[in-house]
């Protein structure tokens, strides 16, 4: 199988990181935070040591303003839910996953109003059209790091150094960034970050976090057991106690962190630069056929995504003939991304997205090339 679908979630994961899960599981796992034995203490050292590690990825100074969640969807809904009141208005784009939007669109029953910055049919943001939105009751801008359906990324720092002048929190989705695109959150002036551990952070699956700046108040999401104020019956709201009730997921938090650590010596800017000149050997010899039909800009703006249409064949059909024919994964259809295809004009066909990751090679490349040409070739389309 040539895996392209780590859009969706990264395959395969560094060489350690099941060792490392399944050490945990088999030696010492024991529920951190809660007794003071020797198998608790080890968990809980472990947690601590991968926390640290993933703020070291994006510059966060304080790594217990980092809280474990279960995946982006969550330290979405954490963040907005946790930070938005009554009358607050926000800011955010019709680039957005529906980990965004859908969220949003809850929160107007409780009188919060939005914004959608409509993109280009490229997938790009102008910062001016933000600031043209900006009211007294903006509270939030919230933006996706790179769109996860065209790999467009976003002008982070502008946005940033634009928030912090008007006084206005920032918050990043970086699903489609984390690992493999430079996320600075002190730089950037981020003062809320959602990742995925399973994605560009190439961890496993089930594992997630919000960072939270130190301005910044929220409220938790869930309500119970932090191991800390045990006869209070009011939720505390220390970091990250407060807001990782219940039994975290140490073994697969362990992988994350062993995965972020792996990124860390490799370097977040190689692991970019390479997606991008892969990403870009590919581009060029779609824009060279004519029967395919490519959509979001060059690979200079872009993470390692590239999106398309062939003729004569249907997105989701394409997906499935890749997949059984040929044993190459990838995405077609709306990406939980709706109002981001109807801005690049691919609302009523959906599209097929290729999203590759470090460990794809070129020859992954040519090989998707070759078995396009051959089938179409045999088909008639196009050629």
């Amino acid at each position: 199988m040539i895996y392209l679908d780590n859009g969706a979630t990264s395959y395969p994961k560094p060489k350690g990181m099941v060792a490392a899960m399944e050490e945990c599981i088999l030696k010492y796992c024991g529920n951190p935070g809660r007794s003071g034995h020797f198998m608790s203490m080890k968990t809980g050292e472990e947690v601590y040591h991968a926390r640290r590690k993933i703020a070291e990825l994006f510059n966060i100074e304080q790594a217990e303003r980092l809280i474990f969640t279960k995946n982006t969807t969550e330290a979405l809904n954490l963040g907005l839910t946790g930070l938005l009141k009554e009358g607050d208005h926000v800011i955010t784009t019709s680039m957005e996953h529906n980990s965004v939007l859908r969220p949003l669109k809850s929160l107007e029953r409780k009188g919060i109003s939005q914004t959608v910055i409509r993109a280009d049919r490229q997938g790009r943001i102008k910062v001016s059209d933000i600031e043209k939105t900006i009211r007294p009751s903006t509270k939030l801008i919230v933006i996706t790091a790179a769109s996860n359906v065209t790999g467009t990324k976003m002008p982070l720092a502008e946005i940033g150094t634009l928030a912090r002048k008007r006084g206005i929190l920032f918050m990043v989705d970086g699903a489609q960034g984390a690992g493999c695109m430079k996320i600075d959150v002190r730089e950037m002036n981020i003062g809320m970050l959602a990742v995925p551990g399973h994605k560009g952070l190439l961890g496993p699956l089930g594992t997630g976090a919000l960072y939270v700046s130190p301005q910044t108040e929220i409220a938790p999401l869930l309500a119970g057991g932090t191991g800390t104020e045990s006869k209070s019956r009011i939720q505390p709201r220390e970091f990250p106690d407060g807001f990782e009730a219940g039994t975290i997921n140490a073994p697969g938090i362990i992988g994350m962190g062993f995965s972020a650590e792996f990124i860390g010596k490799i370097g977040v800017e190689v692991i970019e630069e390479y997606e991008k000149n892969l990403i870009g050997w590919l581009d060029e010899a779609f824009d060279n056929m004519d029967f395919v039909h490519r959509y979001g800009p060059g690979c200079e703006e872009k993470t390692g995504i590239t999106l398309i249409n062939v003729d004569g064949i249907g997105a989701e059909e394409l997906t499935t003939t890749l997949s059984s024919e040929y044993s190459i994964a990838v995405r077609g259809g709306y990406h939980c991304a709706g109002l981001a295809h109807k801005t690049i004009g691919t609302w009523n066909t959906g599209a097929v997205r290729i999203s590759t990751g470090p460990f794809n090679t070129k020859k992954d490349m040519e090989k998707i090339i070759y078995q396009l040409l051959e089938k179409w070739k045999s088909e008639g389309y196009g050629i």
